[in-house]
């Protein structure tokens, strides 16, 4: 069997509107085991498992534990960024709707190792499911005494909130969320300074994603030691991969990293429908690089990723057959950034316009050599200038497109000549 149930062990085998159900299934023991232990000792276990987030830029998760821990001014908050807005990527959208406690319980985790009192969980609006299953689950835990004073007879307390945004994915940088909390529009910061030092109300903060703080209560329980055994050397542990588009089997499936792609497309999600020749794939979401079938033997493994500037956090598989036109889909990807840049600044803002505009010079035949140079370039301006990770991150599928499939560039080029233009272009 390819999966490996460790985030996923409980789901669909609890009821996610009671607790109950969860601390019979082994809910809430690691938080236990937790307040028992020497909070360094703790901050050990995460190091020792070589955690990265989940979230997209697989960040050393112990590193910013630390950061957090030994700062001494008070409050200090934790905050999970579940704002999972960006199409292909939804496994975040099954820990809160099937297991909302151990996100909790991640939390709570977190907060002790860090002396932090206060908590929110950031949960993109149209959410509206999960958003009321997390509301009750913390109900739950405060009248259970997970949540609160004296957290289960201790010294620890600590208490969480639900906050919404609306509906921006930009919101999901750490920054632009920190700023809609605080009631602000929705756009990024300048930084340095982070969050650890200087976040929510100019005070030190931890932000991680939602399967980043599910994966903690595993680490306490099993030992940071034993969950580095999972994995590789670089990746370690298990990952949840959302797969999309044209497969038989769509759906959320966690893995040990180190399996290759085609191994899950084709024995996870069933292999492409009607036994079709797949096109391209995107990896991570629409931030993500697209990449031909010939690649799909990569594993999935944060350090190959990032030999092409790519990331795994995100964790999503869009797999896209022989019937879509390769151009039609760089302008809805082209079209998704251009609708949800902030507009603070200015390679985002007016850069995803023009990229927009070009490739539909392409979708309708009409685009020359110069229009591709001027795509190129256009990209690359955008992918280093722009303030924060959506600009930087948005122009990567026509980047790798550009690099894995300047042919079928050309050939489009050469299609959209007219009659007189190739005679001039021979001459």
């Amino acid at each position: 069997m390819l999966e490996m149930k460790l985030v996923s062990k409980r789901f669909g085998l609890i009821d996610p509107y009671s607790i109950d159900d969860f601390i019979a299934n082994k809910g809430y023991q690691a938080l236990k085991k937790a307040l028992k232990a020497d909070k360094l000792d703790l901050l050990d276990e995460i190091e020792n498992s070589k955690l990265r987030g989940r979230g997209g830029a697989g960040f050393p998760v112990a590193i910013k534990i630390m950061a957090l821990a030994k700062e001494i001014s008070q409050p200090k908050y934790v905050i999970c960024n579940a704002d999972e807005g960006e199409p292909g990527n939804f496994k975040d959208r099954y820990i809160l709707e099937k297991d909302p406690h151990s996100i909790i319980e991640g939390m709570l985790i977190a907060a002790y190792m860090t002396n932090a009192k206060t908590g929110y969980i950031y949960i993109r609006g149209e959410y509206s499911l999960q958003i009321d299953i997390m509301k009750n689950a913390i109900k739950q835990a405060r009248e259970k005494n997970y949540l609160g004073e004296a957290i289960l007879g201790t010294d620890f307390s600590f208490d969480l909130e639900v906050r919404s945004g609306a509906g921006s994915y930009v919101c999901g940088e750490e920054f632009a969320l920190l700023e809609s909390l605080e009631g602000k529009a929705g756009r990024t910061r300048v930084k340095p300074p982070f969050p650890t030092s200087r976040g929510l109300f100019n005070k030190p903060t931890l932000i991680n994603n939602v399967e980043t703080f599910a994966t903690l209560p595993v680490i306490i329980d099993i030992g940071g030691k034993e969950y580095a055994k999972i994995g590789t050397a670089s990746s370690t542990g298990t990952k949840l991969i959302s797969i999309s588009g044209n497969v038989l089997k769509k759906g959320v499936y966690e893995v040990p990293f180190g399996i290759s792609m085609r191994k899950i497309i084709n024995e996870l999600g069933g292999g492409v429908e009607n036994g079709r020749k797949i096109r391209m794939v995107q990896l991570g979401g629409e931030c993500g690089p697209i990449i031909p079938e010939y690649m799909l033997d990569m594993v999935i493994d944060f350090e190959r990723f990032e030999e092409f500037e790519s990331k795994t956090g995100a964790g999503a598989l869009i797999v896209i057959d022989d019937r879509f036109d390769f151009f039609e889909i760089l302008k809805r990807i082209s079209e998704f950034f251009t609708h949800e840049s902030c507009g603070k600044c200015i390679p985002c803002r007016e850069g995803n316009y023009h990229l927009l505009k070009i490739i539909d010079r392409f979708v309708n035949y009409c685009a020359t050599e110069k229009d591709m140079n001027l795509l190129e370039n256009t990209a690359m301006v955008l992918h280093h200038t722009s303030l924060c990770g959506l600009g930087q991150s948005a122009p990567t599928a026509i980047i790798s497109a550009l690099h894995y499939f300047r042919g079928t560039f050309q050939k489009r080029i050469e299609a959209s000549l007219s009659q007189e233009d190739r005679i001039y272009a021979k001459n």
